[in-house]
Parts: structure tokens; C-alpha cells; sequence
């Protein structure tokens, strides 16, 4: 029964997110909504992994930037179709992520051990991709303006839209799935407790693994996205920390392990930066410092984000009811 209404949620929610293109008429504000999107889609692919499989990921910038790289390379190198590049990049991303948890869940290493394999892996990748030529090297390349729907590209910004809120609610769908199949059971049951949910018969290798490739792929589509829609790569965005930040602090701010916490972090963070660039302009560091004091502050009063903020005022408030009483 939770389940069936979170589902009607989730399509509701969608449902009006999808009205924007015909209420929208300012084409900044649809760049921000299609932005805010993007920033979801990151958000929701890292809380497969790290939200509901507990595994923190330092280096998500692995897939992202696999993904963008493979349909950009695809694109210029062999003047491949974006769309086909569109599955490949998705795919090779997710071939990323099962090497990675390969490298990583076969040995035993999870908590800040794994975090750091992860983070390796996407300076590895960052230093491979701006050595060798077909990358561009550090100079990156530039994908060309051609602005038909064969193309992956749009003449209206709101073809982006569709596109990012397509796999935005794919994303979600199957977010939403893992909350109700056994599979997202024995997932959460490795979280909670990894000794306790091989004792009970769970094949924690193979589940932790079905998650890094899930969450790879959702990953790589957000990477494929970036590379369309802002037609330029280099090693520093692709590969970068920035991305891997972004990734972990939208749910982390905004509810791991749940299905609505990423929609909220991304939106809470989007407006942040907006705020930040109004009033102290584009000086470095500053947005990221402003994110740091807002994850202290998240992790000391509202460790489960801030989707828990209401249970936490009712708690608070059957509290003094019962100390008053």
C-alpha cells in the first residue's frame, strides 16, 4: 500500500515537472530546470549505490565522465549516430562500475577503503583521459552545433528538457523498484548490517555489484547528457571532483536511501548556488565552502536529511507534549 502511493507520487510529481514546457516561457529558467534536472538524475544514480547499498562513492566522476567521453569520442572520432552513443555511453559506464566493484567488493574492501578505490579510479581515468589523443587531451573537445533531434541536439532548449526528464524518471522507476523487489531487501539488508545479511543466505557480492551497475549506468546517461547539452568536455569536468561532489552531496543533503531525497538536495543546492553567484559572484571555492557548512550542519541535526525534517518537528513536539504532560 506505501508502495502503490509512493509510485502515484512519484507519477504525479513527474506529471507536473512536466507541465514547465508549456508554462515556461523564458528560456534562462528553462536552462535552470533542465540544470536542476541534470543535478537529480546524478543525485538519484549515486543513492542507488551509496543511499540504499551503503557504499560510499568518492568517484562517480568515473562513470560521468565514461559516459560523456564514449558519445563525444563516438560522435567526432567515427561520426557515430548520439543516440547509439547515447546506449554505449551508458553501457560503458556501467562496465566502469562493475570493474570497480569487481576491483573493490571481491576483496572485502567497503566504508573509506572503498571510497578511495573509487576516487582513484576517476584521477586514473582523469590523468588517462588528458594524456592520449582521441580525448583531446587537456584541451578537450568540442562537440559541433548541429541542432536536429537526430543529432541529440535541439533547436528549443526544450527538447533538453524532455530528454534529461525522461531518464530522470527511469531513474526514479527503478529507485522506486528497488524500494519493493527482493533484490532492494537484500540491498538494504547488506547496508544495515553486511555480516548479519550473509548469514541470512544474501549473495553480498552479486548485490553489491547489481547495484554499482545500476547506479553506473543512470551515471553515465547524466554524463551523455552533459556532453549534448553543453557541447564541451575536458579532463577537470569529465573526470573531475566536482562531479563526484555534486554526486553524493544532493542525496547526502537531501535524504539518502530515499526515494525523494535527491529532488529535494538538487533543488536546495541549485538555489545555494544561484544565491552564492547573485551576492558574492563567481569567486572560487565559495559555493563549495557554502556546501560544506550546510552538510555539518545536515549531519548533526538531520543526519537523515532534510525529506526527515517534518518527522523530526513532530518528534520534537510530541517531546515537550509528553515532558509538559
Amino acid at each position: 500500500m506505501v508502495n502503490a502511493r509512493q509510485l502515484v507520487t512519484l507519477l504525479v510529481v513527474f506529471a507536473l515537472i512536466a507541465t514547465c514546457p508549456f508554462w515556461v516561457k523564458s528560456a534562462p529558467t528553462m536552462n535552470t530546470i533542465i540544470a536542476v534536472l541534470y543535478i537529480v538524475l546524478l543525485g538519484q544514480a549515486w543513492n542507488i549505490l551509496g543511499g540504499y547499498g551503503g557504499q560510499f562513492s568518492f568517484g562517480h566522476a568515473a562513470f560521468f565522465g565514461t559516459g560523456a567521453y564514449t558519445v563525444a569520442v563516438l560522435q567526432i572520432q567515427f561520426g557515430i549516430n548520439p543516440w547509439i552513443g547515447l546506449l554505449a555511453g551508458a553501457l560503458l559506464a556501467t562496465a566502469v562500475a562493475l570493474i570497480v566493484g569487481f576491483a573493490s567488493f571481491r576483496y572485502g574492501l567497503r566504508g573509506s577503503y572503498f571510497a578511495l578505490v573509487t576516487l582513484a579510479f576517476a584521477e586514473v581515468l582523469r590523468i588517462l583521459s588528458n594524456s592520449v589523443s582521441f580525448t583531446g587531451g587537456g584541451v578537450g573537445l568540442l562537440l559541433q552545433l548541429d541542432r536536429r533531434f537526430s543529432n541529440l541536439q535541439f533547436a528549443d532548449n526544450r527538447g533538453y528538457f524532455w530528454v534529461v526528464w525522461a531518464m530522470c524518471l527511469a531513474c526514479f522507476l527503478c529507485v522506486w523498484w528497488i524500494g519493493r523487489s527482493r533484490f532492494g531487501a537484500w540491498l538494504m539488508a547488506v547496508r544495515d548490517n553486511e555480516d548479519a545479511a550473509r548469514a541470512l543466505g544474501v549473495d553480498v557480492f552479486r548485490t553489491k555489484m547489481g547495484a554499482a551497475a545500476l547506479s553506473g549506468f543512470f551515471t553515465g546517461l547524466a554524463g551523455v547528457f552533459y556532453a549534448q547539452f553543453y557541447l564541451y568536455l575536458d579532463p577537470s569536468i569529465a573526470y573531475g571532483s566536482a562531479v563526484s561532489i555534486e554526486a553524493l552531496l544532493v542525496p547526502i543533503i537531501g535524504g539518502m536511501g530515499t526515494l525523494f531525497g535527491p529532488l529535494i538536495g538538487a533543488g536546495v543546492i541549485h538555489f545555494l548556488s544561484e544565491m552564492t553567484r547573485h551576492f558574492v559572484g563567481d569567486v572560487p571555492g565559495v559555493a563549495l565552502a557554502i556546501y560544506g557548512a550546510l552538510l555539518i550542519v545536515i549531519v548533526m541535526f538531520l543526519p537523515r536529511g532534510l525529506i526527515s525534517i517534518d518527522s523530526v518537528i513532530r518528534g520534537g513536539t510530541s517531546g515537550r507534549r509528553r515532558a509538559n504532560a
